[in-house]
Order: structure tokens, then sequence, then C-alpha cells
């Protein structure tokens, strides 16, 4: 930025910074030209200035001839170290007061670390801290199940607010395009539990009962639970991802300018996807199970698969497969809204994206294991 100030051509005077000697009330002088020609000077100076550790109360500026952003920071800085806020320094010309707080606001001094804290103490702020931000998360997240719902209610009476373009473009990507790898990881882990099982019973001569444990554990817990997992970590990232890219390029304040709900046009649509995409791939995800059991079986075990089919319908009640299709909408909505949440909550850097695609994915995860041992506390409780 070119120097600034009424005079110009005096950007050539060297700087100055001096105590005023007509008073005994802490002033320091500044005049001359403090611009990027000047600052190795100026930057001595105020380097001198802190060293001596005066007692300052204020800067003058009145001899400030010409001033550009190097300058406004080297000032800006000697006030830090003198412990002065900006209005200590006066008076300020009307041409350089938006160069002071500019960098003012952008050039923030880090803060102190505090390293003699005791551990105990270290460990108590700390969990305050988590506290708060647990707290912060589910505010967040009741304001977005409300505003949700309420976009649901309007769409009963304008069914056109639902946007259900982009309902089904979501749907495409969250659900269509898992399909292949929800069915392969669900075949192998089918597949496995199947090994596992029939080599372990088989010490017993029991090797036929690993079908009721394909069966049950494929349907009430493996493949709803995995099918959730891969979802949080390939869509709820992306979701986290595009409405964080659309924040950091501040798309998201040009909508809500322009009178759009942010709810309405980006959360809602991704929502409803989910809540309908999760439970169809739970569903590929169980018949991909068996049938990586029953292939298992029959080329490990010697079952024949009319036998494994067979012991399967008498193994499985339809309680056993509404358990896992109960417990996915519920999944869906965990993740839709914590991943959406973060987005918002991104900042304007690439650090601040990763650092909140991170935590979506973590904390998704970790609220599903929790809702999913909840659900099958109460499940076994009622008999179901």
């Amino acid at each position: 930025m070119a120097p600034q100030g009424s005079d110009l051509a005096a950007s050539g005077q060297p700087p100055v910074l001096e105590a005023d000697g007509t008073s005994a009330s802490g002033v320091l002088l500044v005049s001359g030209s403090w611009t990027i020609e000047t600052l190795k000077d100026a930057d001595s100076q105020v380097d001198q200035t802190l060293k001596e550790t005066p007692s300052v109360k204020q800067l003058d500026l009145s001899g400030l001839t010409s001033l550009d952003t190097s300058g406004a920071w080297v000032i800006i800085r000697l006030l830090r170290g003198l412990g002065l806020e900006l209005s200590s320094a006066t008076p300020i010309n009307p041409d350089h007061v938006s160069l002071f707080e500019a960098v003012a606001e952008t050039n923030l001094t880090a803060p102190t670390t505090q390293r003699n804290l005791n551990f105990f103490i270290a460990l108590f702020q700390k969990t305050g801290e988590d506290v708060v931000e647990i707290y912060k998360d589910i505010k967040i997240l009741a304001y977005l199940a409300g505003e949700i719902v309420s976009c649901l209610l309007k769409g009963l009476i304008h069914p056109r607010s639902l946007r259900i373009t982009s309902i089904v473009h979501h749907m495409e990507h969250t659900g269509l395009k898992a399909v292949p790898i929800v069915a392969m990881m669900s075949f192998l882990v089918g597949a496995i539990v199947a090994q596992q099982g029939a080599f372990q019973l088989r010490k017993f001569g029991a090797e036929p009962f690993v079908i009721d444990l394909v069966g049950i554990l494929v349907l009430r817990e493996v493949g709803i639970l995995l099918t959730a997992i891969l979802v949080a970590g390939r869509s709820g990232s992306a979701f986290t991802a595009e409405i964080g890219s659309m924040k950091m390029r501040e798309e998201i304040d040009a909508m809500r300018v322009m009178g759009l709900n942010i709810i309405e046009v980006l959360i809602a649509p991704r929502v409803i996807a989910l809540i309908i995409a999760l439970p169809l791939l739970g569903l590929v995800a169980n018949l991909a199970g068996l049938v990586g059991g029953g292939v298992l079986l029959w080329a490990y075990s010697d079952i024949s698969l009319s036998t494994y089919i067979t012991w399967l319908r008498d193994a499985v009640a339809i309680n056993t497969f509404l358990v896992g299709v109960i417990k996915a909408p519920f999944m869906a909505l965990i993740i839709a809204l914590i991943s959406c949440s973060e987005g918002l909550q991104v900042g304007g850097s690439a650090e601040s994206l990763g650092r909140r695609t991170t935590a979506a994915v973590v904390k998704s995860i970790f609220l599903m294991v929790l809702v999913d041992g909840l659900f099958a506390i109460f499940f076994a409780a009622i008999g179901f």
C-alpha cells in the first residue's frame, strides 16, 4: 500500500521516536516518515524504546508525516509492547485511521501459554473447555433439528419448498453411488464372521449354529452399524467439506443477502436424502452380509446353500430384521445434523475446514455407537 498523508513529499524524512522533553506525563513523540522505506530504522528505534521500558501513557502522532501498513504495524507493535491501546495514540490523521484499524485487527498477538500451570489445573481447564464446546454443539444441533422440522411442516403445505430435485441429487450421491462399496464391505464382513464362527464352533460339533450367529449379528448390529460408519466417512465428510467451502468463500452470506433460507436450501435436502438413503443401504448391506456368510460356509464348511437358507429362515425372526431398520433413520439423522453443523462452523482457513471435517466424522461415529448401544439395551429390556 502506498504511503498515506497530506504531504507525500515528506516520505523521505527519517522516522523519529523520542520522549517529550517538555512534559513529565509520559508522552512519546512519533514524527517523520514511517513507511516501508524507513522500516529498518523505525523498527530499531522501537526495539530500543521497549528495552528501556519507559513509563509511557500516550503516543503523540502529530508529527507523523507519512504512513503505510508497514509503519502502522511497527507503531501497533510499540503500543502493545508498552501495554497501551490504540486509543492511546493521538491525534491520528483521518487518512491513517483505516490503516491502524486494519493492522490492529489482522495482526493479533498469539495467546501466551501458561506453562507453569499445575497438571490438575490444566486438566480441569481442558475439561471445562470441552464441556462448553459440547454445550455449544448441543445448542446448534437442537436449532438445526427444530428448523428442519419446521421445513418439513412447511413442505406439507407448500411441497415445492422441499426442493425435490436437490433431495434426489443427494440421494444419488449418498445412496446409489455408495451401493458397490457397501455391498463389498458387508459381503467380506459376513464371510469373516462366518469363517471365525465356524472355526470356533467346529471344536464343539456345533458348526451349523454359525448360521444363527451370522443371521442375527448381521441383521441386528453389524450390517447397519458398518453401513452408517461408512456413510459417515464418505457422505458426512462430504457434507462438511461442501458447506464449509461455501462458508469460506462467503457464498452462504451471499445466499442470506439474497433472502434464501440456508436451512431450507442446504441442510434440509441433505438430511432428508440421508434419512431415506441409509435404511436402503442397510438393506443392501444385510443382503450382502448374508450372501457372504452363505458363500463362505458353502466353501469352508460344506454347508449347502439350500441348507443355509432353510436354517437361516428358522433362525431369524422378523423382529431381528426390524431392529436394524428402526435404528437406521436415527443414525442417518445424527450423521447429517453433525456434518452440516460442523460445516457451518468452518472459519476462513483451510486448517479450520480440515479440523471441522475430522470432527464431523469422529463425532458422528461416536454418537452412532452410543445410540446403537442404547438401542441394544432397550430392545433387550423389552424382549424385542
